[in-house]
């Protein structure tokens, strides 16, 4: 039976002002009415029983995955001391199952990204699972609709086997995110998927390509797991954590592997990086607005996202804007600057302004 791990990290500084420290995207009801984190859940719970998923997160946040997940199991939420990454996040949780089932099958899916539909994704996994259980490294792609430059992405090799109506490719390379004329070329050349970092593998295959590719990540990670539940094991993981060097599963594994594959299937996902991402993902037409969360009063209003609360928010005569209503925060953007709201972060963190991050 299959085992997961939610990764459940990062602060979403591009959707900043909703996206907080202390309420990062993955627990934001985006686009609704569930958070991100459930609708993660959700989609995976045909595939896995409660007691085989471990998410992954952040010690301030543990209290909120409680909250938002109450049938996991509080065993299975792993509290990192500080962020270190994909690598060493996926790679414990790697460990951890390896103790119930050493040759299990093993999938990651952040807990931030939108899927439209939820079967054609369980679908996707499925065909993943297959290619996985031959030793294969394996990733789904999303074909590349568009030249979107904030995705890496996938070249897709020859195909390698066929399993739930998909076919399963070999990958021929991971390509970085690319400038727009980059990305038009992949689109038009069909040969490419986005990077959606979603990842399926035999434990014990993923923990021997960590031990040989990443030992500075392997050893302490071992050693962590080795006293798991020994009355030493906080003042383990508070020795040996801070030892590990930041990397992600793509870099530090995927890129650098020998045998991977990737699943291409469309199922509607989007990463959901920055507001002009939700707009351009909600909107029915380009012209279209999008309210969320709260009463709008449009006039003359075109291709704006608004997101609000208790406050009606009244738009007259603008496009192509972001507007962002919280309690202490008004943000207004034009959503070509959708990117740089992280710039506006990193402009209050120089300030001192710690009360608005």
């Amino acid at each position: 039976m299959m085992w997961a791990v939610i990764p459940a990290g990062g602060s979403g500084t591009r959707l900043w002002p909703a996206s907080r420290r202390n309420r990062p995207k993955f627990l934001l009801p985006l686009p609704g009415p569930q958070s991100m984190l459930q609708a993660t859940w959700e989609r995976l719970r045909p595939l896995v029983p409660a007691h085989h998923c471990f998410v992954v997160t952040g010690a301030a946040h543990v209290a909120a995955v409680r909250e938002h997940l109450p049938e996991l199991p509080a065993d299975r939420i792993i509290a990192e001391p500080s962020p270190r990454g994909t690598g060493p996040a996926i790679g414990l949780a790697a460990f951890l199952i390896a103790r119930h089932s050493p040759s299990a099958l093993m999938g990651s899916f952040a807990a931030d990204h939108y899927v439209a539909d939820p079967e054609a994704f369980r679908r996707a996994v499925r065909a993943g699972l297959r290619a996985a259980s031959e030793g294969y490294l394996v990733t789904i792609g999303v074909p590349a609709r568009y030249p979107e430059t904030g995705y890496g992405y996938i070249r897709v090799g020859e195909p390698l086997l066929t399993a739930e109506g998909l076919t399963v490719h070999r990958v021929q390379q991971f390509k970085e995110k690319p400038d727009r004329a980059t990305a038009e070329e992949y689109v038009r050349s069909g040969e490419y998927c986005w990077n959606a970092s979603m990842f399926l593998w035999r434990v014990d295959s993923f923990l021997e390509t960590l031990r040989r590719l990443l030992p500075d990540v392997y050893a302490p990670l071992a050693a962590i797991a080795a006293c798991w539940d020994a009355p030493e094991a906080e003042q383990c993981f508070a020795e040996y954590w801070p030892r590990i060097p930041e990397i992600t599963i793509d870099h530090g594994i995927m890129e650098r592997a020998d045998e991977v594959a990737v699943v291409p299937a469309d199922f509607g996902w989007a990463d959901l990086g920055d507001w002009h991402g939700l707009a351009h993902l909600l909107a029915d037409d380009a012209d279209d607005s999008v309210v969320l969360g709260c009463e709008h009063l449009g006039l003359d209003t075109r291709a704006t996202l608004i997101y609000g609360g208790r406050r009606l928010v009244v738009t007259l005569g603008v496009e192509d804007l972001v507007v962002v209503d919280t309690d202490d925060v008004l943000l207004v953007a034009h959503r070509s600057r959708a990117q740089a709201v992280r710039e506006v972060v990193r402009r209050l963190e120089e300030l001192g302004r710690h009360d608005l991050l």
